[in-house]
């Protein structure tokens, strides 16, 4: 299991290269989960282009530290980046990833090649709907709001055919450590990127799961309308977390987006 210290954060990672033009995809994962909701996506692209995979601070098996703003985890990603020596990637971020990649891209616009921008928004949510959040998983846990979240993260179908996966899913939430979680909620609460998203100049593709429940469709057309000539997709069949219920979509989304980039194509839809 490789780790890295970076400004004091032991960050789990995972770095598999691959020959060819292609720019690495950096990819982010959102509240709650670790990097591996990316397997089957990293496991597909494996060969065809290098890909990074990190557990953001207070996630998986890097570790807790301080978490007081989306600034944290985007110091955590810039650092990993230049641990590589990546001159240019490719942010693909779901939920609170796709914040961190518009973060990212805020303080070092040019390392960022393109923008994947998952279930996501400039803003997601409000002050009141996570200090509720906050104070109910402070007094109760997070297993007080488990079937919840896992109500909005997948749709009814993945809950009716896929039981031991959604079991998996609602462990990965319900052992995460309470200071990250609660800290990430925080990050999420204060942060808004709408004069961010206006400013992008690069490549932008924004995906929806049609089903989400937590950043629906429309919000994330709200985020793909910000910036300039974004491309919006929806995933058919999905909820929150696109890239666990439905990677073969995603993946073809990823590589046709891709390719768009090494031939010079527009991107704009």
């Amino acid at each position: 299991m490789p780790f890295v210290t970076l400004g004091g954060i032991a960050l789990h990672h995972r770095y598999v290269e691959a020959s060819g033009g292609t720019p690495p995809v950096v990819f982010i994962n959102s509240l709650g989960t670790d990097f591996r909701i990316w397997d089957e996506v990293v496991s597909a692209l494996a060969g065809e282009m290098p890909v990074l995979v990190h557990d953001k601070r207070g996630h998986g098996l890097s570790d807790i530290g301080h978490i007081m703003s989306i600034d944290d985890h985007v110091d955590d990603l810039s650092a990993l980046i230049d641990h590589f020596g990546l001159e240019k990637v490719v942010l693909c971020g779901v939920s609170v990833g796709g914040m961190i990649a518009q973060g990212l891209y805020a303080r070092r616009p040019g390392i960022v090649e393109a923008l994947i921008l998952c279930d996501t928004a400039h803003k997601i949510g409000t002050t009141d709907s996570w200090n509720a959040r906050i104070a109910t998983v402070e007094s109760n846990g997070i297993e007080d709001i488990a079937d919840g979240v896992m109500k909005v993260w997948f749709t009814q179908d993945f809950h009716a055919a896929r039981a031991a996966d959604l079991a998996g899913c609602r462990n990965m939430l319900t052992r995460q450590a309470l200071p990250g979680y609660i800290g990430t909620c925080m990050a999420v609460r204060d942060a808004d990127f709408t004069d961010v998203a206006r400013r992008i100049a690069v490549p932008t593709l924004c995906i929806a799961g049609d089903q989400d429940g937590s950043t629906p469709p429309d919000l994330v057309r709200s985020l793909a309308a910000l910036i300039p000539g974004a491309r919006f997709e929806i995933i058919r069949d999905a909820g929150h977390i696109p890239c666990v219920e439905q990677p073969e979509a995603l993946v073809a989304l990823i590589r046709d987006f891709i390719a768009s980039l090494a031939s010079g194509a527009q991107t704009h839809g």
